[in-house]
């Protein structure tokens, strides 16, 4: 699958494991994802996020991502699922922060070993098709590898032939998660982005 990544897709992929690195984190996950989109100049990605007012708001977008790691990854609809079940999250990360310091919970899903088990065979390092990308430097964790997948769909969903970062972008705008969750926040939803790059998906833009 990965042939039919462009340039600028290849170059968020890597990105993505560039970001997890310096996070110091086990896998690629969804956030460094977004991270390495926010990387991109000159690509039908960007041009997406600049058409949409994401520009220059990069700062924001960090923090609101760092914000989510120090609660272990819960999106916000996850902390109020939770809060509805009585369960309080901030609370919890006090007590844990109390006790093990700042950001403990960020490390301990920073971590954690063995994202994407359960289907027994591709949690290693430099499994799957991906690893024709990335060269086995960072496993993909689950929800990265469905990232991955999806984008297919959208590029199959609008006829086009090959993969590139705008529909990387449309598969994390269209996930549950923190990543969709955080765009949203900053105005950059899959509709919008639909709008900005298809024309409401009647003619793609440019």
């Amino acid at each position: 699958m990965f042939e039919r990544f462009t340039k600028d897709a290849r170059a968020v992929v890597l990105g993505a494991v560039g970001h997890a690195e310096r996070l110091e984190a086990e896998a690629v996950e969804e956030q460094h994802m977004l991270l390495a989109l926010l990387d991109r100049e000159a690509s039908r990605a960007s041009f997406a996020l600049t058409s949409l007012g994401l520009a220059g708001r990069r700062e924001s977008v960090q923090r609101a991502l760092a914000e989510a790691r120090r609660r272990g990854g819960l999106s916000r609809a996850d902390t109020d699922a939770l809060s509805g079940l009585g369960i309080d999250v901030s609370a919890i990360v006090s007590r844990v922060e109390e006790a093990h310091g700042e950001g403990a919970l960020e490390a301990a899903h920073g971590n954690t070993k063995g994202h994407g088990k359960g289907d027994g065979n591709d949690s290693g390092r430099g499994k799957g098709w991906w690893s024709g990308l990335v060269g086995g430097r960072r496993p993909f964790a689950r929800g990265a590898k469905d990232v991955l997948t999806e984008s297919l769909r959208m590029a199959l969903a609008q006829q086009d032939r090959h993969i590139g970062d705008e529909h990387l972008l449309l598969a994390l705008a269209a996930r549950p998660g923190v990543p969709s969750e955080v765009l949203a926040d900053h105005g950059v939803t899959y509709v919008a982005l639909r709008r900005v790059l298809y024309g409401g998906g009647q003619a793609k833009a440019g």
